[in-house]
């Protein structure tokens, strides 16, 4: 009778703990899609014909969760653009390639590549920039090289070439009408070097350049005797089963595949559908298509050594530095928040993402709106980070000290803001009825 009775408390005692669960995660699930649902109102409020959407995936020891807002019926499985999360792929694959010691990060652009007679660049014009002989693998991965980017800026119109004041990718799309015109790296780099352009000497501070990330694909293909995307795909995203994952290079490949949510450009009361898009001036920068599932996988996956990477190479790229401007703490192609963690951010002109793991709590925060607000980008941004804060918090992970430090560190980069310095989002189809007075990058 006793042995029944210790059985039948047992089976109680374990019936209780799944039903304990299901209740903590159901109670979680509500408390989450009641956080975003009133922040993203709270934030929205005031913003004439504001739309677009906020969604939130969170892996945690306590669950995995995914709540949206303002996109309709979707899951974690809808796709949009991830932009310059793209970067965290490339500095992967590079770094990959000196794990296998088929390169050296520490070697100029300029030296051979081991085991042949090529040089990591093209010893031809369109590589001819200005101090190519002191750019190391390194300086691009940090944004420390001072290669001028064709993405994010307009070419000066002191220059002798039909694109000066514009921006190069945009005079090719708008200007000439090639709407569908395939962009090549040869190409964006030869931009610089035609002008001669330069932001700074190597090594001397921190300029984000995603043309220096052209430069890393360039250098991805010529050592891996593979297309940029080729080698992605296959030691990267198929390894990792990243199977929503996607890099469009065609200047054709301008649509997103099913389901995806709509994505907008929002500045001073109007707003323009700015979903499709040709992204093949973005490769190896900002051309990535993915899912919050596949996002959020892959940066645990990247941070915790389990996606290809060793450790020792990992901890390489986790070893950030301050910036002094909007990125805060900047290492081998991985962005670092005190309370959220590494990863990246990502600004598309319609869609703006955070990606972030925290190794001390094994807590992933993937965050993307579907919609970028083009009069203050870095208000977005740092909406976004409170947002991944609170989330936390909700599930019980402490980030009040680590908030705090992001908070002092904010502090600076306002100021910085104020004197009209640091780095901007690049958009890089500009809306026709929206003046876009400022673009950045996060």
């Amino acid at each position: 009778m006793a042995k029944r009775l210790t059985i039948v408390i047992l089976l109680a005692l374990i019936a209780c703990g799944g039903c304990g669960t299901t209740e903590f995660s159901s109670r979680y699930q509500a408390d989450l899609q009641s956080l975003i649902t009133s922040q993203w109102a709270s934030y929205g409020a005031g913003k004439a014909n504001w739309v677009g959407g906020l969604a939130l995936r969170i892996t945690s020891p306590k669950g995995d969760f995914f709540v949206s807002t303002g996109m309709g019926q979707v899951d974690q499985n809808i796709h949009f653009r991830a932009a310059s999360t793209t970067k965290t792929f490339t500095a992967v694959s590079i770094m990959l390639l000196h794990q296998r010691g088929l390169l050296d990060i520490n070697d100029q652009i300029t030296d051979t590549i081991p085991g042949s007679t090529e040089t990591y660049v093209p010893n031809d014009s369109n590589y001819n920039i200005p101090y190519k002989n002191q750019i190391t693998i390194k300086l691009l991965l940090e944004h420390k090289a001072g290669v001028f980017d064709v993405g994010n800026n307009n070419i000066p119109t002191t220059e002798a070439v039909p694109y000066a004041g514009k921006r190069y990718a945009d005079y090719v799309k708008q200007d000439l009408g090639e709407a569908d015109h395939t962009f090549t790296f040869d190409e964006l780099v030869g931009v610089v070097a035609t002008c001669e352009l330069s932001d700074f000497a190597p090594g001397t501070r921190f300029h984000y350049s995603n043309t220096g990330y052209s430069i890393l694909g360039k250098i991805i293909e010529r050592v891996s005797g593979k297309s940029y995307w080729e080698f992605v795909g296959e030691n990267l995203l198929t390894p990792n089963l990243l199977s929503s994952t996607s890099l469009p290079h065609l200047g054709t490949d301008q649509n997103l595949p099913a389901p995806y949510t709509p994505g907008y450009a929002w500045s001073r009361g109007e707003y323009e559908d700015l979903t499709v898009e040709n992204v093949s001036a973005l490769m190896a920068e900002g051309n990535v298509i993915s899912t919050p599932y596949d996002l959020a996988n892959w940066c645990k996956r990247w941070i915790t050594g389990t996606a290809g990477l060793n450790m020792e190479n990992v901890r390489m790229m986790m070893d950030v530095q301050p910036t002094g401007e909007e990125h805060r703490f900047y290492g081998l192609g991985c962005n670092y928040t005190p309370g959220l963690g590494y990863g990246h951010n990502g600004g598309h002109p319609s869609y703006v993402t955070v990606m972030r793991y925290d190794p001390t709590q094994e807590v992933t925060v993937l965050i993307f709106c579907s919609i970028m607000n083009a009069d203050n980008i870095y208000d977005q941004a740092d909406f976004m980070y409170d947002l991944g804060y609170k989330a936390k918090e909700l599930l019980g992970y402490p980030t009040a000290e680590a908030r705090a430090r992001a908070i002092s560190t904010r502090a600076s980069v306002i100021k910085t803001r104020s004197r009209g310095q640091g780095s901007a989002l690049p958009i890089s189809v500009r809306p026709s009825s929206i003046n876009q007075a400022a673009s950045s990058n996060i």
